[in-house]
């Protein structure tokens, strides 16, 4: 009978799964994916740049809403990733370039970000997302 090997994943390279999914989320514009990625509590929150604090679950949806009904497209490239787990709680702390395409046109988002996530059910959910602006390196010139 063939032997049955499961392959377990340390929490760090779990978490940077959870974390990658969170943003595959976000590029995809699908608030579907963005549900199976959060936690659905009253005391979670996010922070866009630019933005009040999103506090619970439904305002923090409704964000995500709103940006994915007025996003055509978006891409987003991280830097500077840093992972840290501490029992059932990890961050992930990373710049984000996001950019997006509207119906009016483009806009390109350097931002510092920290996501933070619990371990519930098997799973890392996000529990906080924040993004500060940074600002933007100098413009090439063309000579």
């Amino acid at each position: 009978m063939p032997e049955t090997v499961l392959a377990i994943q340390s929490p760090d390279v779990a978490l940077r799964d959870a974390n990658r999914r969170y943003y595959a989320a976000f590029e995809s514009l699908d608030i579907t994916q963005m549900d199976e990625i959060w936690a659905h509590d009253d005391w979670v929150q996010c922070v866009h740049p630019g933005w009040d604090l999103l506090l619970g679950w439904a305002e923090v949806r409704e964000g995500w809403v709103r940006i994915f009904s007025n996003t055509r497209r978006t891409k987003i490239a991280l830097g500077a990733v840093v992972i840290h787990v501490e029992g059932d709680a990890g961050w992930v702390a990373c710049t984000e370039q996001v950019t997006s395409a509207y119906s009016d046109g483009i806009d390109d988002v350097l931002a510092q970000a920290t996501n933070i996530f619990i371990y519930r059910d098997g799973k890392w959910r996000i529990v906080a997302h924040h993004a500060s602006p940074l600002p933007s390196g100098p413009k090439a010139t063309v000579q």
